[in-house]
């Protein structure tokens, strides 16, 4: 490319709200099939309003997405890090930064990395950590990593949601009850890892950002202010109230010792399940109705549950959406 045109910051006039986007994706500036054209015109079309530029270890694409941003398209530089035993996502990288990526577990080098990426204000997140091919498990811990991808794309198969990704949740959702009483636990995000047409947006990740703004957005996912949805056709909503307090996703609630009452709409899910996960696994299900738009409850309190998450599955089992926790206290 001759001339670069990097994309902006921020996306003008869109203040606090929740937004869509897709943080792991490729074109052909890596082995992406796409171009950011053409990217471009399907992250719209999946109703999406962000997306991150994550090629595999290079920030070649960075420079070629001005131009396709707009007015209503807020794109995060970032890179995919594939290192020798595990690959990680670097958002929120100045334009043009090379993140370091020829190294493995027995190295002792992904500190280093994690903290360069941190003194940038970016956001570090294990990909895909259980992926079933060589390099593609994550093999390091998660500690210094700002989030994890629990959900990612269908690769070559039609169904969206693989055994990887459960065995991703169900190590992310045995974490949470000692990473949150020793105060610091990782938000769980969902993108598609796209590398041919037609996968974008499956899955990705739902933030509450004071503005469509790359700084707003990480805060966003690092605040874990996030679910995670198959597709825009999917709608979520968490809220927990006790006594005159409520709180949403990635916030803490003071119960002050009063019932909690737990409260999850949907839309978009015919016919599916929706369960609420505590400290002592699932918890309660319910079922929608066919029309795939409805309310669930649940009462508990904070002794017992600590926190509370939701998944939604369809009636085979396929996820099609799961929130990050609201913590009681």
């Amino acid at each position: 490319m001759s001339e670069l045109d990097f994309p902006p910051l921020r996306v003008a006039g869109r203040g606090r709200g929740w937004y869509r986007g897709d943080c792991h994706v490729h074109s052909v500036h890596s082995d992406g099939k796409l171009t950011p054209q053409q990217l471009a015109a399907d992250v719209r079309a999946a109703g999406l309003d962000f997306l991150a530029t994550t090629e595999h270890n290079t920030p070649d694409a960075h420079g070629a997405w001005g131009r396709h941003a707009g007015n209503d398209l807020l794109v995060i530089l970032g890179e995919e890090v594939t290192t020798r035993t595990g690959h990680w996502l670097a958002l929120g990288i100045p334009a043009g930064q090379v993140v370091g990526w020829d190294y493995g577990v027995f190295d002792g080098m992904l500190d280093r990395h994690l903290d360069e990426v941190h003194r940038a204000g970016g956001l570090c997140v294990a990909a895909h950590p259980h992926a079933p091919y060589a390099s593609g498990t994550f093999m390091y811990p998660y500690q210094g990593l700002d989030a994890v991808e629990v959900w990612n794309g269908p690769w070559s198969s039609d169904v969206p949601w693989q055994a990887d990704n459960e065995t991703a949740l169900a190590e992310w959702g045995r974490a949470l009850a000692a990473d949150i009483h020793q105060g610091r636990w990782r938000p769980a995000v969902g993108n598609s890892d796209t590398h041919l047409e037609g996968q974008i947006g499956i899955a990705h990740t739902v933030v509450l950002a004071e503005e469509l703004s790359a700084n707003a957005i990480l805060a966003g996912i690092r605040a874990g202010r996030s679910w995670i949805a198959e597709s825009a056709a999917v709608e979520l909503s968490l809220t927990i109230s006790a006594g005159s307090h409520h709180a949403g996703i990635g916030e803490r609630l003071t119960t002050g010792g009063e019932p909690a009452v737990a409260r999850a709409e949907v839309r978009g899910v015919p016919s599916g399940i929706v369960s609420f996960h505590t400290v002592q696994g699932k918890m309660h299900s319910a079922p929608l109705p066919g029309t795939g738009a409805g309310a669930v409850q649940w009462h508990t309190n904070a002794e017992e549950s600590a926190f509370i998450r939701i998944e939604v599955r369809h009636p085979e089992g396929h996820m099609a959406a799961l929130s990050n926790p609201i913590i009681l206290t």
